[in-house]
């Protein structure tokens, strides 16, 4: 699909100082890809059911009981219906266009990103000092001390605020040496104290969570490679808005007429 009006239509719309003031203050690319998004998912069609359906879904969502209390909902919202509807329908007709048309590839880019999917929940001690770090692991191994109170005290990190647990997270969001000592540690096994960069880390692998393939994920993976396209056709449009010509715009000629 290309974005074949929205180059034209800026064009028509706003000349070069417009587009120039509009990238000053980091305006036109979301404004050209809010406009190929619109584009894309112009033709999709949408059904009253659907339309109905997400009045009823927006309304219960900020809190309403029933479409009765519409007039109530667009006065919260300070929009017309018009303005609203069409905010409805553009969600609904992009949904069922990012489906559609990436829906068939959604499993193999998960089964390509599984890794950084999976999730882990695991408690965390960051100390500066090894010979703090040693003892405190001693305590947690003998039992002798519990692990969220000793980063409550000790902690030198943020997990200190969170009783030394750091999750759900995805794995992949630890520093590349933790990740590894996490994939092979068995849950509820305390790991003896290791270095990274100027820390030494007492860790224990609490809960590993495998990422599996549901319909929400589908509609993740869907989302990641609608994102990815858009922003190709987006950069296109703008290297297309720089290389080309202004269109002419008709303007009245009164080089021949003269007052006498």
């Amino acid at each position: 699909m290309k974005s074949g009006t929205v180059v034209p239509e800026l064009q028509r719309a706003i000349g070069a100082e417009g587009r120039a003031l509009l990238n000053k203050f980091n305006l036109l690319n979301p404004l050209v890809e809010q406009m190929v998004t619109r584009e894309a998912v112009a033709a999709v069609a949408v059904s009253d059911q659907q339309i109905e359906e997400a009045r009823l879904g927006l309304l219960q969502q900020r809190g309403y009981d029933g479409v009765e209390q519409w007039a109530e909902l667009l006065e919260e919202l300070g929009r017309s219906e018009e303005q609203v509807l069409d905010r409805l329908c553009f969600g609904i007709a992009r949904l069922s266009f990012v489906r559609e048309r990436f829906a068939a590839k959604a499993e193999a880019r998960f089964l390509e990103r599984k890794s950084e999917l999976d999730q882990v929940v695991y408690s965390l001690l960051r100390l500066e000092n090894s010979f703090l770090a040693r003892e405190l692991y001693l305590q947690i191994e003998s039992g002798e001390s519990n692990f969220a109170d000793l980063a409550k005290r000790y902690a030198e990190g943020p997990e200190r605020n969170t009783n030394g647990i750091v999750g759900p997270v995805s794995l992949t969001q630890a520093h590349p040496t933790l990740v590894e000592k996490l994939r092979v540690a068995q849950p509820g096994v305390l790991l003896e104290p290791f270095r990274i960069s100027d820390w030494w880390l007492v860790v224990r692998l609490e809960r590993y969570t495998p990422a599996t393939f549901t319909d929400e994920v589908s509609d993740q993976m869907c989302q990641e490679m609608f994102d990815i396209w858009i922003g190709e056709e987006t950069a296109k449009s703008l290297s297309r808005l720089e290389s080309e010509p202004l269109e002419s715009v008709p303007t009245n000629d009164f080089s021949d007429f003269s007052i006498s």
